[in-house]
């Protein structure tokens, strides 16, 4: 498969198998039909968006598959996803008040984070009676009946769409700017450091006002592990172009990840 094969899609077909490059290869290992079933299997373990008990996407074979699947780098984080929507749900209007995030939120994004993953063939429109349908199966403790949870399920849709698009600006320019890096060494493919470049554009969209300095690789260093999918870098190799992508967003970034309705200045934010 050529490079230019690999960056084709601009991050709308981003769930191929990394060895065999055949369509369709993810680590989620479900379909949208099939987040319900999963969500069930994985209760009794508890899940990454909500407390052990809620029943949403995230289940124990979705883990199980993230850990050691070989397409990890392609998904987004789920930790950070998490801290994420703690702090923006609130600005939220569909929010209500008298609800939990932890209990009747989370649930809801993570569901729509999941389901996105899992099948991103099919639009919204396509895909909402199905997820309807698999939402009031794995609710759990969650209050939000379908109505109540749709716009935050469809934000969390939306948020993944434009963080796989995101990826996709970042492989097109980095599959180029790679052939003179200055830390590429004899013998480096582009494909082990795009699980790298990914990171660093996904982190720049998590921190987006904060600069490259040793906390923040000392933080991003802790996931490398659970990032870097078949990458065989260690972080020592595999920081400078994590680093190259959190700071050349300029280059491969629109800026125009917010739309969230708000007028702010945070251009580089996957809202």
């Amino acid at each position: 498969m050529t490079k230019h094969d690999e960056i084709r899609d601009g991050g709308r077909d981003l769930n191929r198998d990394p060895i065999t490059k055949t369509p369709g290869a993810h680590p989620v290992g479900v379909g949208v039909g099939g987040v319900a079933g999963g969500a069930a299997a994985g209760a009794a373990a508890g899940t990454i968006f909500g407390p052990v008990g809620t029943l949403i996407g995230a289940a124990v074979g979705v883990v199980a598959g993230a850990a050691v699947g070989k397409g990890v780098a392609e998904r987004i984080d789920p930790t950070g996803e998490t801290e994420y929507w703690r702090d923006a749900h609130r600005e939220r209007p569909y929010v209500k008040s008298d609800h939990d995030y932890d209990r009747d939120y989370a649930p809801a994004y993570g569901f729509g984070l999941q389901a996105r993953e899992a099948d991103r063939t099919r639009g919204w429109d396509e895909s909402e009676d199905s997820l309807k349908r698999d939402w009031e199966a794995s609710r759990g403790e969650s209050r939000l009946a379908w109505d109540d949870a749709k716009p935050a399920v469809r934000d969390a849709w939306d948020r993944t769409d434009r963080t796989y698009d995101l990826y996709g600006r970042s492989d097109e320019y980095h599959a180029s700017a790679f052939e003179k890096a200055d830390y590429r060494g004899d013998g480096d493919e582009y494909a082990h450091y795009q699980p790298a470049y990914r990171y660093g554009a996904y982190a720049r969209s998590r921190h987006p006002d904060r600069p490259w300095d040793e906390s923040l690789e000392s933080e991003l260093s802790r996931d490398w592990g659970t990032r870097r999918g078949t990458s065989p870098l260690e972080w020592d190799r595999a920081k400078a172009a994590v680093q190259d992508a959190y700071v050349s967003h300029d280059h491969y970034s629109s800026g125009n990840y917010s739309d969230s309705g708000r007028d702010d200045n945070s251009r580089f934010r996957v809202r």
